[in-house]
């Protein structure tokens, strides 16, 4: 029996080595790392040095003009919510959470950040981006290609509709509902068919921008989260092009992160009283914020 040392030995090298490879290079990015057991949100790869390319080119563009913020209010967040869509409505948050086995459809507190109704997804299904339109809620989902629409008082599923390709982001004009899917185009669908109406190339100074994330319909454009960055999008939805670029870097001061902290991701807005709200994934905090030129 002299081999069994030996081969325990071998097996617990092999063990570790496991756990050390994805910890070094989680360490290449920007944000810390997250345990490999708590994310699958792996689309599409950053380069060698941790940057993100299509976000980098963007935020440096000078043909783009540029906006920055402030904080006007700070409001409590579940640091376990991996936001994928926020929607405000009727004074009330309406979020959509990510990740297999958590994902959800909530109503949510402003205030207190108090999860007031909740209904979970079966563990196949990786929820993203939502929209409301007249009393019904559409809730979209990564891979799946299905976009379950439910009643927006009760939380019951009505129904569903399938897509092709991914579904990412989800917001609405008060007419048709518009879907980004990691490419750089929009599409606008038909709620009541669903059919696809139109779609758009997305472009930044003539160049396509591709991974837009969450959206957001406010004042006539379509803001849209750019993927694992800090930035922010204003899209005119006629065209296309985007009008400017929002730069959130440190919205999120580095005290109010742990290593399950992920990127920006949430836009919502209040017409009513002309306020927009940014979250991220995995945020303890939402903010209320004001747009300046920068």
């Amino acid at each position: 029996m002299s081999w069994l040392p030996r081969t325990v030995n071998t097996y617990l090298m092999f063990v570790l080595s496991l756990w050390t490879v994805p910890i070094i290079l989680g360490g290449c990015g920007q944000n810390p790392p997250t345990p490999p057991s708590q994310s699958n949100d792996s689309r599409l790869p950053t380069t060698q040095n941790g940057a993100f390319p299509m976000a980098t080119s963007v935020a440096t563009n000078p043909a783009l003009p540029m906006y920055s913020y402030e904080v006007v209010h700070t409001f409590p967040h579940d640091p376990k919510a991996f936001t994928q869509g926020l929607v405000f409505l009727d004074g009330e948050l309406l979020e959509s959470t990510g990740m297999n086995g958590q994902s959800s459809l909530r109503r949510v507190e402003l205030d207190s950040g108090r999860v007031l109704q909740q209904v979970s997804l079966p563990f196949e299904y990786f929820a993203e981006g939502i929209a409301v339109l007249g009393r019904k809620i559409f809730q979209l989902t990564w891979q799946n290609g299905k976009c379950f629409v439910y009643d927006l008082a009760s939380f019951n599923r009505k129904t569903e509709f399938a897509y092709a390709g991914e579904g990412w982001g989800l917001t609405t004009d008060g007419q048709w509902l518009i879907l980004s899917d990691g490419t750089d185009r929009l599409r606008f669908i038909d709620p009541d068919t669903p059919e696809v109406t139109r779609a758009v190339n997305v472009t930044a100074a003539g160049r396509p921008l591709n991974h837009m994330n969450q959206l957001e319909f406010i004042k006539g454009e379509i803001f849209a989260n750019i993927w694992q960055s800090d930035f922010v999008a204003r899209i005119d939805p006629a065209t296309g092009k985007v009008l400017g670029v929002i730069n959130f870097t440190g919205l999120l001061a580095p005290a109010d992160r742990d290593v399950y902290t992920d990127v920006l991701n949430g836009i919502a807005y209040d017409g009513a009283t002309d306020r927009i709200f940014v979250t991220g994934k995995r945020w303890p905090k939402l903010f209320e914020v004001r747009l300046r030129p920068k």
